[in-house]
């Protein structure tokens, strides 16, 4: 794929011409980007230099995804920073925190399981009252990168499978346990678009034969660890809500299924009774 300014355009790095929006606007478009003139603003908002700008549209135009060409991604008004090899957060998990808070407005102790770059932990820490926040992820690039992210919030996070690595003591005490877990089933991993399948891990996406292997993995452990009252709550797809509606059932979790149309997004909320 052709670079955006190459050097018979612009000889120098250090030119003073600043390219203009409508010429990055049409590097993205004949790119494929989609939303072109969005990320053309903030492409310029984030640069000072047209050699900087020069560096960051050609990242973008060559198939990096923008969030790991800006280092950051936007997640219910948190710039929530990422880093390559790191799970980009979607815009559909914003709903999962929705649910969380609609369902424990007054969660005190928080865990943020499959983690990846914090960012559901950061968004509940946000909007509660101070709670007590703990993260997990198998993928040490995301540990290091939740670590950042949960700081301002006095978050800990822990590197290990699903709840190996968390303290004994939340045992019983978890008022929300948010688990973004990973739901692609194996054989349609390659299906996905090439920003995800080629910058994201594999960790982070395949979910199994079914897409549901670690999702009801959680669910048969999370009893333990809720406190009474305490709800789990899983993303996953339409196709396999009925299923993981019957892996909460069995669990021994009281569950539902919460959908919104404009995102997409169908979330399991099981709580402990």
């Amino acid at each position: 794929m052709p670079q955006l300014f190459s050097t018979s355009r612009f000889p120098s790095p250090f030119s003073t011409a600043f390219p203009t929006r409508d010429s990055v606007v049409a590097a993205l478009r004949a790119a494929g980007c989609v939303f072109a003139e969005d990320e053309a603003e903030l492409l310029l908002d984030a640069t000072r230099t047209a050699e900087e700008l020069t560096v960051l549209v050609d990242r973008r135009v060559t198939g990096l995804p923008l969030e790991l060409v800006l280092g950051w991604a936007e997640f219910r008004g948190l710039r929530i920073a990422v880093a390559p090899g790191v799970f980009v957060p979607r815009r559909r998990t914003e709903f999962l925190v929705t649910e969380a808070l609609a369902q424990a407005p007054d969660a005190a102790v928080v865990v943020d399981l499959c983690c990846g770059s914090g960012a559901v932990g950061a968004a509940l820490a946000a909007a509660l009252d101070r709670p007590e926040v703990h993260a997990a992820d198998v993928d040490p690039a995301a540990v290091r990168c939740a670590r950042g992210n949960l700081a301002d919030a006095g978050g800990r996070v822990y590197a290990g499978d699903l709840f190996a690595p968390l303290p004994a003591a939340l045992r019983g005490r978890v008022d929300v346990l948010a688990a973004n877990v990973p739901y692609v089933p194996t054989g349609e991993v390659a299906l996905l678009p090439a920003e995800a399948r080629d910058h994201e891990p594999l960790v982070a996406l395949d979910g199994g034969t079914d897409g549901l292997e670690v999702l009801r993995r959680v669910a048969t452990e999370a009893p333990r660890w809720l406190a009474p009252g305490g709800c789990l709550l899983v993303e996953t797809s339409e196709r396999q809500a009925p299923a993981a509606v019957e892996a909460f059932t069995r669990a021994g979790l009281t569950p539902r299924l919460a959908v919104c149309e404009e995102l997409y997004a169908h979330v399991v909320i099981g709580v402990r009774e």
